[in-house]
């Protein structure tokens, strides 16, 4: 069994290059097409049925200088599209044979704009989502889109779209997805043993691999936790993170709050594993299939109307399942969507009487001690007056 450094050892230097060169191995083996996408989510199992690699984007962290990238934009803008076009100028995505931009918000709209107008020769699809979740209005716009993407891939040399291949490679992904349910219900249950640093790794290193790679990566992050004896439980607070879903937070900053005396017990990173909560049937007609899941199980996100949903009833049901004791709001820098609906979730936290704290960073910030500071006082109070 691989021991667990050597795992982390192995998912770290897939994280840190963004050059993705597991990428251009998979090219070069395979002489398949790769596409990337911007977060939260696309439909993978559409891609990797017609023998396309979806890699995952989320922006250069705080290894890179961003130079070019910055010309892009207004300095109210949050970071991932400067880091992103910064990448792209720089080469380090010439591997990827296009680039998928999911609606997310204005900001990632027009990045696809600007894209196009720098990558002509690249596919560059912005994948629109139903905001309607009527199966004969939301599910027939939303059906459209998939076709529509599906023959893009086709005309740039995918294989044409086939109903048992997309069966085959759903049954796939559900098994990546029940996975990462499970390690995410293990930390739940003993945070100690699944930190959430290292499984943030995991996470981040799926997303340039094959599924059946990611599958294997985690199999054996799961057998090595498992046997893990040796890591034992500390006195820290058990909090949820909330706000985290588009731009990433540096490693640095989640390592710091478990430093700080924090259990984080639930988060909203990486959640293109985790935006449809269930298994998607492989039985019937797929592609209504992958339509279904969207309209009727996927999670609550600032990304997406909620119809006749309350705001911030789901949080403090991830609050109750997962048994943290306290929310930090964690958000990008000018994230609309995040820090538009962050005071209605607090809204509804405070119903609860459950404590929260909150603060933003970017992807490149390098200077945690004033975030140590909050969050190590946030976790002491909730150890010496919460009422839990």
């Amino acid at each position: 069994m691989t021991t667990l450094p050597a795992l982390s050892s192995r998912a770290e230097a897939l994280y840190r290059d963004y050059k993705l060169g597991a990428v251009r191995d998979w090219k070069a083996r395979t002489g398949g097409l790769a596409i990337g996408y911007m977060p939260i989510y696309i439909p993978c199992e559409l891609l990797h049925a017609q023998g396309v690699l979806p890699v995952g984007l989320l922006g250069a962290r705080d290894d890179l200088e961003i130079i070019k990238g910055d010309a892009y934009y207004q300095s109210y803008i949050c970071h991932i599209p400067r880091s992103t076009i910064e990448l792209g100028l720089n080469g380090s995505l010439d591997c990827l044979d296009g680039v998928i931009f999911p609606a997310i918000c204005d900001v990632i709209r027009n990045l696809s704009g600007i894209w196009q107008n720098l990558f002509p020769d690249k596919l560059v699809r912005y994948l629109d989502v139903p905001q309607n979740f009527s199966p004969n209005i939301g599910g027939r716009f939303y059906r459209d889109e998939l076709e529509s993407l599906s023959a893009d891939l086709t005309a740039r040399g995918a294989r044409a779209y086939d109903p048992a291949s997309l069966s085959a490679s759903i049954a796939l992904y559900n098994r990546l997805r029940a996975l990462v349910r499970g390690l995410y219900a293990l930390r739940q249950e003993a945070p100690w043993k699944v930190p959430t640093s290292e499984l943030y790794i995991m996470l981040r290193a799926t997303m340039v691999l094959p599924v059946e790679e990611a599958i294997d990566l985690l199999d054996a992050y799961r057998a090595g936790v498992d046997a893990a004896d040796d890591r034992q439980p500390l006195d820290q607070a058990r909090v949820l993170l909330t706000g985290s879903f588009c731009e990433q937070p540096p490693i640095g900053l989640i390592r710091t709050l478990e430093r700080s005396g924090c259990y984080i017990v639930d988060d909203d990173f990486v959640q293109v594993h985790r935006w449809i909560k269930s298994d998607i049937p492989t039985e019937g007609d797929p592609l209504g299939n992958l339509v279904q899941a969207f309209l009727s199980d996927a999670i609550a996100s600032p990304t997406r109307y909620i119809d006749q949903g309350v705001k911030g009833a789901e949080l403090n049901s991830r609050v109750r399942t997962s048994g943290a004791e306290g929310v930090l709001f964690c958000a990008p820098s000018f994230c609309d969507p995040a820090l538009l609906d962050q005071p209605m979730m607090v809204r509804a936290v405070e119903t609860t009487r459950v404590p929260w704290t909150a603060f933003k960073y970017s992807e490149n910030t390098g200077q945690f001690q004033v975030i140590r500071e909050q969050a190590g006082t946030f976790a002491d109070s909730i150890k010496l007056w919460s009422e839990a």
